[in-house]
Order: structure tokens, then sequence, then C-alpha cells
């Protein structure tokens, strides 16, 4: 029985090469090794164009395309008969097999050798298993028993909050991965920022990635999966965040910037972008120490597992933002006792900064700069997202900024920063501010 592409997909990650045969006008066979195959469809596959060689003029000459590929698992050899239809030198297919080559030329000392001008993209019109010794296949994972569990954890949760921390458990404890980042996107701003992660020493919560910038910045541009088998120089986050913000002329925010977690030595990464109603929220990003530790499997399903993250997200956000508006109640605030607390906020950027350390900057600093304003001058206490929402100091650029998500990053900062101020939930689309010290507020 012929198998379908989906079937065979290890053979597609150039853990051996595949090798492509192609003749030119006169019948002259050639033969050349391929960096690696990307699956697009049970009928499509793409190959890279990386020099205007023998194999690319035989093919822009019309000629008939062979390509043989092996599973590294079994042994097994296939070999498929395929038809050139064009190159795309842009967009999400492009940029997968981008950030896939950037890994394979540092893993074999090629980088600046491997360099991808296009994707060729093939129809395959046929595919034929060569007969031969094979090894048993290792046992397939459950994904769907994950998926299926994980979907049930997520849909018991009550607030945004808990969603995130169970988001990140389920794909601890159902799909085994140790080290996950979760990033909402900031549109107006152009960025993605930290808002949850698990199986770092430092959370993150408030780091930054400019949209467009290694794999997770790509992944958010391109609205597509990126995975990486191979450590890749050109994807380490410590240099391409701050390559991002001087080329956008913001080099005087690497003072304030958060850390990014993440490992030092990544050597398999994996993003996927977290949409609902074709709107981004974020970016799912997963990584390992070890090489080729994410296929085609786990980047599937953490497709499906993101696509019911996104929708979740978005109930949540649109719950508490449609709340019951019942005017909060200020409970008698205790007087604060102590030194003060001097916070400073700069309006150019919202940026604030407690006792000289900085804090949150952008939608969120505008919040917490606008409730302890009015803690300071009404001693008020009790607030609710629809008041917010309107509320003109803060400036909401849109029902798309992800309010929720905002006080989510503000709570999680501020309990990090652990100097005396704090937000807490009281109930569905409201939340209470507590100060344990006198305030001294300091516009600058």
């Amino acid at each position: 029985m012929t198998p379908r592409l989906e079937t065979i997909r290890e053979c597609l990650d150039g853990v051996i090469p595949g090798l492509i045969a192609t003749s030119d006008r006169e019948g002259m066979p050639n033969l050349a090794y391929l960096s690696q195959v990307q699956f697009i469809d049970n009928e499509h596959v793409a190959l890279t164009y990386q020099f205007f060689n023998t194999t690319r003029q035989n093919v822009l000459g019309g000629s008939p395309v062979r390509l043989l590929l092996s599973s590294h698992l079994t042994g097994a050899q296939y070999r498929l008969t395929l038809q050139y239809l064009r190159t795309e030198t842009a967009g999400p297919i492009f940029e997968q097999m981008k950030a896939k080559l950037a890994g394979i030329a540092s893993h074999f000392g090629m980088t600046g050798v491997f360099r991808l001008l296009g994707s060729d993209i093939y129809r395959v019109l046929a595919i034929e298993p060569i007969p031969g010794p094979t090894l048993a296949p290792p046992p397939p994972v459950n994904y769907l028993t994950a998926l299926r569990r994980a979907n049930r954890h997520l849909a018991g949760c009550g607030n945004l909050a808990a969603l995130l921390e169970t988001a990140l458990a389920s794909l601890a404890d159902e799909f085994g991965i140790a080290h996950v980042m979760l990033l909402m996107h900031d549109e107006g701003r152009g960025r993605l920022y930290t808002l949850a992660s698990r199986g770092y020493a430092q959370s993150g919560v408030g780091s930054e990635i400019p949209v467009g910038a290694g794999v997770i910045g790509i992944c958010a541009r391109e609205r597509t999966p990126i995975r990486i088998g191979f450590m890749a120089a050109e994807y380490s986050y410590g240099r391409t965040v701050r390559d991002g913000l001087a080329a956008d002329g913001q080099a005087d925010a690497l003072e304030t910037a958060i850390p990014l977690p993440g490992l030092p030595e990544a050597r398999s990464q994996l993003a996927v972008p977290i949409t609902a109603i074709d709107r981004l929220l974020g970016v799912l990003y997963v990584e390992s120490v070890a090489d080729l530790h994410f296929g085609y499997d786990d980047e599937d399903a953490l497709v499906a597992f993101a696509a019911q993250l996104g929708l979740a997200i978005l109930h949540h956000q649109h719950a508490d933002d449609l709340a019951d508006e019942t005017p909060p109640v200020d409970e008698a605030a205790p007087t604060p006792a102590g030194p003060p607390l001097v916070v400073r906020h700069f309006a150019a950027n919202d940026s604030v900064f407690i006792d000289d350390d900085y804090l949150i900057k952008g939608v969120a600093g505008a919040i917490l700069w606008a409730l302890l304003s009015d803690f300071v001058e009404r001693r008020r206490t009790g607030f609710t997202n629809k008041g917010l929402r309107v509320d003109p100091r803060i400036r909401l650029p849109g029902v798309s900024d992800n309010l929720e998500a905002r006080l989510v990053l503000l709570q999680r900062r501020l309990e990090e920063r652990a100097a005396g101020v704090r937000i807490d939930k009281s109930g569905r689309g409201r939340f209470t501010l507590s100060v344990a010290r006198p305030l001294q507020l300091v516009e600058g």
C-alpha cells in the first residue's frame, strides 16, 4: 500500500539527508544532497534552494525530479516523484525552512555557507517504498490522550491567571515538556511580553521580544509554527532581543529590560502561535537541551493545544471585561507604616520604578500609576476592568490590548518585587489594591 506523506514525516527532518535526482536536456543525470525537506501537506513538499547549481538548472529546465528519503528511526527508504511548481522567497514556509537551515548550519559548522535563497514548492506525484530490511519503530507518544486530558484541565479554570498556570502545568504533566514560556502580543508596540513561564530559575515575567526577532518573533509575525532541531546562533535570544531594540532606536530601553528566561544551551526550539478568531494573542514557546527533541507530531499536538488555549484566553478576557459593573466597595485601608516607598513614573513610555528599581512599563505601567494615584489621593482600593478601560490616563489603544492579561502581568511583577504593593482579584472583572508602606509618588 502506498504510504501517505504524513506517515513518513520523520524522513523529512534531515537527520539522514535526502538525495535529489534530476537530468539535463540531453539526459545527463545529476545527484545532490538536500539540507532539508519541508512537509506542507499530503500532496506538497518544499525543498531548499540554496545555490544556483546543476540541480537548480535542471529543475528550471523541466527535468523530472526524484527524491530519495530515509527514516532515521526505522531505516526504511522511500522514492518520491515530484513536480516543481514555484519558488517562494518570503512567507511562513520560507521562514520555517530558514530557521531550520540555520540550526543545521550551526550543527555542521556551516553558518554563512548554508543560506536559504528560496523554498521550492513541489507537488508529490508518487511515493514508492523501497524494499529492504527495517527496524521496528519506537512506540508513539499518545498525543490524543495528552490533548484530551490537557483540554479538560483548561475547561476547569475560572480566570485567566488560573488558565495560564494550568496550561503550563499540563504541558509538563501531559506532554512531558519541562521548559516553556507563554508570551502575549502587544499589538500597539509590536512586541511580545512574557506572561508565564515554567522550568526556569527566573520567571522572566515582563520580558519582551520584538515581533520578527528569533524563533518566537518570527512565529508571531508569520502566525506559523517555527521549529529548530539544532542550536542556531542567530536565533539566540540574548543577542536577538538586544539587536532588535537597537535597530528600533531603543538602545536606552536595554537598561530597563527584564532578562528573558531560557536555556543557555537550547538545542531544540519550537514556537507555536496562539490565535483566536483571526487575532494573534501570543506565542507558546518550548525548548530542550537535546538535538531534534521536537518533531512534526509534537508540532501538531502543540498547534492543537494552542488553538484551544487561544479560545480559552479570549473567553476569560471578555468575561472579565463584561462583568457586572457594580461599584466596588472601598474598605477602610489600614494606614501604611514604615519607610516611604518611592514610586517614580516616566510618562514617555509609562515606565515605573520602585525605589529606583525598574518594575514595569507600557500599559501595565500606566495602570499601576493610575491605581497608586487614586490610592494616594482618595484612599481608593477597589477597581474594575470596565473602569480601567474607560480611564483616559491609561490610554488603551482598543479592545485588542488584552487588558486582563496586563493585570495578570502587573500582579506577577509586584509579587516578584515584594515591595509592599499588590493587587488581588476580588471577583469577576474586579480587583483590590493593597499598600503596606507609605507612598511617595514622583513624576519623572
